[in-house]
This record gives C-alpha cells, structure tokens and sequence, in this order.
C-alpha cells in the first residue's frame, strides 16, 4: 500500500486500511495491486476488490452483492450496499469472515 496514500488519512483509518491490505495480500499472495477511481485495487483473474477511506467508514468494493453476502449472512448489522461492505469506525473487521467474500471474488473462472 503506497504510503503517500495512507499518509493522507487519519491514523486510525490508516491503520484499518493497512490492516486490510496485509490480510488481503496474505490470503491472496497473487493478487496485482493496482489504482482504480483512486483506491488500491487487488486484482486476480477476472475478479477484483477495491478498498477505500469514506466520510464514515472504511470500504470493501466488490461488484456483485453475492461475493459479500457470506459475509452479511455472518453479520447482520454490517453496512453494505450492492456491492460493498462499509466498515463504521467503531465495527470490528472480522478478518477470518471476510476470506469467504475474497475466495467468491478471487475463485477461477
């Protein structure tokens, strides 16, 4: 993760962000890193995830609502929208259910 962009969020955005990156790039060592729409973009195959800073929340993009609804299904209070998993400051990121959401978008195929 480029460090001028977490440089520009506060440190606890910065630190949940980081958090994500290592876990995302330790489940899925071939993912390419890349910037798309200004977020850092992990891409393999034909599937990516983008993760980003908002006003309220950290964010998990994906592009179909079936790669995150394991993770809903797990947590029902989770913010989300069509297609991401929006992370309040004050939400516990339960890392180990979120493999299940980056196996459905990462799976070959």
């Amino acid at each position: 993760m480029p460090a001028d962009y977490l440089s520009q969020l506060p440190a606890n955005r910065s630190e949940r962000l980081t958090s994500l990156h290592c876990f995302i790039v330790a489940q899925f060592p071939e993912v390419k890193l890349s910037f798309k729409y200004k977020m850092p973009t992990y891409e393999s195959g034909s599937g990516w995830v983008s993760i980003a800073s908002q006003k309220h929340y950290v964010s998990l993009y994906t592009c179909e609502r079936k790669h995150i609804q394991p993770y809903i299904d797990a947590h029902p209070g989770v913010k989300c929208g069509s297609g991401c998993l929006n992370f309040r400051d004050s939400d516990t990121i339960v890392l180990d259910d979120l493999v299940a959401v980056l196996s459905s978008v990462f799976e070959p195929g």
